[in-house]
């Protein structure tokens, strides 16, 4: 199992919680930007560097995780492409991502979207704090703690 990182957008906070939870569970953590981010040094957290061109973060994680990873991005359209090929995705505010929701998602971020192209003002999102904080490393935890314990159901049934 490994954890992969939209790194191009993820909170500091955010990243200070999965570095620690992946050292203590010797999980390997990839952050993918195009951009440098400041990490600390661990033989699990990995740092991949693309290039400046939009999507290139999201386009080598899609090519990358596997199925049994996690993908914990903000990208609506990224996490559409993992929950279809049923990777598991969470987002920084604490929302997993299923076949049952992304869709709706979706269609949400695409309606925002041709609201801006239009001109048409919109409510700003609410800023990133404690409340979103604790959704995610509430999330996170289930998440990850799920995800470890089928991992080791399949490698003790040598699946």
């Amino acid at each position: 199992m490994k954890i992969w990182i939209d790194g191009d957008s993820c909170p500091r906070q955010v990243r200070e919680i999965v570095n620690k939870r992946c050292i203590k569970e010797q999980v390997h953590l990839f952050y993918v930007a195009n951009r440098t981010l400041p990490l600390p040094e661990s033989e699990f957290i990995h740092f991949v560097q693309t290039s400046p061109e939009a999507d290139s973060a999201d386009d080598y994680i899609e090519e990358h995780c596997v199925k049994g990873d996690l993908v914990i991005t903000r990208d609506i359209p990224l996490a559409s492409r993992m929950v279809e090929t049923e990777r598991a995705v969470i987002n920084d505010r604490g929302t997993a991502y299923t076949k049952n929701n992304i869709r709706e998602r979706l269609q949400q971020r695409d309606f925002m979207q041709m609201m801006r192209e239009a001109g048409i003002e919109q409510e700003k999102g609410s800023n990133y704090g404690a409340r979103e904080l604790r959704s995610f490393s509430s999330c996170f935890d289930r998440t990850l703690v799920q995800m470890l314990a089928e991992e080791r159901f399949r490698k003790a049934r040598g699946l």
